[in-house]
């Protein structure tokens, strides 16, 4: 009864009197309201059944943080909630929380500085007013990762703020070995943990295509659409109302398909194929799904896009996986910070050995396997009849005087050549004022241009065979203006010895130079010999073919 008593007086103290003394009556405040005054408030009795009273050590004012990667998976109510709770479980008796920095979408891997409310609390600890005395939070890996607080722990010192871990059960001390030790032992944990979820990740997903056949995501392939499949196999996803998905034939675009494939096996070139597509006017896939294609101009079928299509095995009914993989460029891995600057993962196609291929067909196929393997031994690739990759010596620095593109190698009846088609491609048909295709000879090229370097520099035109003229024209920064009646040596502004991972040549030992005789340096842009047309044009620096012409789709 006594015990009633008392904790009736303490609620009795938390409500406020239903009248005052006039008759005018006062707001009662919210039931929430006073269940949580109920809750925490303490009984008169100094002892509370199961446990020994702890007495507040120094009532100190803490600053929360947490964080979480992710916005779309995650949610945010709970994510911070938990932390929270955790938090308070730690301090409990010791402080209360007075500020909260929460991040929301940073990765963990990301410093502090690059954390907007880190920041904001970093600043807040740099600040000598700040309303807080130690920082809290309610688990080391939503916090740090790697060897990132052993760099903000000397600041923190420095600025009289402790730092409170669930992980020491307790406030940090930087100068216990015990505790340094374990702070490099979390770090690697919180490191180790983003490689084991790639890796289970990856795993699961290897066996769910192959075993499985399951559609793991991303935009069906051209031809195909998603439909339902079923509930999810997992019991408590398909509680929650997740669905499978699977591919099944497209009645827009799945006869287009077919139709493809019929005309390859047939012996159509993919570059008929693709003029035919555009003639007929079909729309190409980017121009069909607008929706998911916004960056792509979508505006006709490309040589590139009908051959993606023809080496795709997903038609054959087979799900496919793996097809492309993904590169962190992380010197470290599992350490966004130790990328280089300013790279990002880039993706990348795998080697077909790579690619998972489900055991079984799982999806209506549009094209046979037999077929889809006959159509991948078509090619237009000559194969050398010595085995030995094509080598072309100057790659690069041939430019178009028509157009001002850089001519593309290409190997013609048995040896090396170049050619520039001025931006069309073979997927469209032919244009009435379409300009000749540029065809050079490598042989007469060189030939050419080490008459021409030769006469310029002095260098002997015995010692310029086609690699030591690549080299010569790279080291000093030359290019080869070419049309269909000339060719012209394009030193643009002498800027030989420029940066360049060339090594400079060393001239011939039956001709050098003497130290005293000055180097030839000619009024414009060109040095054409006699008898060869001169192609007026701008110089290099605003001459460059990447920039100036219209970017081919």
């Amino acid at each position: 009864m006594i015990a009633v008593d008392a904790a009736s007086s303490a609620l009795a103290g938390l409500l406020p009197p239903a009248s005052e003394p006039d008759g005018v009556n006062v707001m009662t405040p919210p039931a929430a309201d006073l269940m949580d005054a109920w809750l925490t408030s303490r009984p008169a009795s100094a002892r509370v059944r199961g446990q020994s009273q702890k007495a507040p050590a120094g009532a100190l004012r803490f600053a929360f943080y947490g964080r979480m990667s992710t916005v779309e998976y995650q949610d945010d109510l709970s994510s911070r909630g938990w932390q929270r709770d955790s938090a308070l479980h730690l301090i409990a008796g010791y402080g209360v929380i007075v500020a909260s920095y929460f991040d929301a979408g940073c990765s963990r891997s990301l410093p502090w500085s690059r954390r907007p409310q880190a920041a904001a609390l970093l600043a807040a600890v740099a600040d000598p007013g700040r309303p807080f005395d130690a920082i809290v939070v309610g688990e080391f890996e939503r916090a740090f990762s790697t060897r990132q607080f052993e760099g903000l722990l000397p600041f923190f010192d420095e600025h009289g703020v402790g730092l409170w871990l669930p992980e020491m059960g307790g406030p940090v001390d930087s100068g216990d070995s015990v505790h340094q030790a374990m702070m490099l032992m979390l770090g690697q944990q919180s490191q180790r943990e983003i490689l084991r979820a790639r890796f289970r990740t990856t795993a699961a997903m290897r066996v769910q295509a192959r075993d499985q056949g399951r559609h793991l995501g991303g935009r069906p392939p051209y031809g195909y659409r998603l439909v339902d499949a079923g509930p999810h196999p997992n019991a408590a996803h398909a509680r929650w109302g997740r669905r499978l998905h699977r591919l099944d034939p497209d009645p827009v675009t799945a006869p287009t398909v077919r139709w493809m494939f019929a005309q390859r096996l047939a012996g159509w070139s993919v570059a008929g194929i693709a003029r035919t597509l555009n003639a007929n006017g079909t729309l190409s896939p980017s121009a069909y799904d607008r929706a998911r294609n916004p960056h792509r101009a979508g505006t006709s079928w490309t040589v590139r896009t009908v051959a993606a299509i023809l080496e795709n095995p997903r038609y054959t009914g087979r799900q496919v996986w793996n097809r492309q993989g993904i590169d962190h460029h992380e010197v470290r891995p599992g350490d966004k910070t130790s990328r280089p600057g300013g790279r990002k993962p880039s993706h990348h196609w795998n080697d077909r050995d790579q690619w998972v291929i489900s055991t079984a067909v799982v999806h209506p196929p549009l094209v046979s396997e037999q077929d889809f393997l006959r159509a991948q031994q078509i090619s237009a690739l000559a194969v050398p009849d010595d085995a030995n990759p094509h080598r072309y010596q100057l790659t690069g620095l041939l430019i178009c005087g028509v157009c001002g593109r850089r001519l593309e190698a290409q190997w013609v009846h048995g040896r090396a050549g170049y050619r520039c088609r001025h931006g069309y491609t073979s997927g469209r048909d032919v244009r009435p004022d379409r300009a000749k295709i540029l065809y050079l000879r490598e042989d007469q090229v060189v030939a050419e241009a080490c008459r021409q370097l030769a006469h310029h520099t002095g260098v002997d035109q015995r010692d310029l065979d086609g690699g030591e003229l690549g080299r010569q024209l790279r080291w000093r920064g030359y290019t080869l203006l070419c049309t269909p009646v000339s060719i012209t040596l394009d030193i643009g502004e002498d800027t030989a010895c420029a940066s360049t991972d060339v090594p400079a040549p060393q001239p011939s030992e039956a001709r050098t130079r003497a130290d005293d005789e000055p180097e030839t340096s000619p009024q414009s842009g060109q040095l054409p010999l006699p008898g060869l047309s001169v192609i007026p044009h701008q110089r290099r620096k605003a001459f460059n073919p990447h920039q100036n012409h219209q970017k081919r789709e």
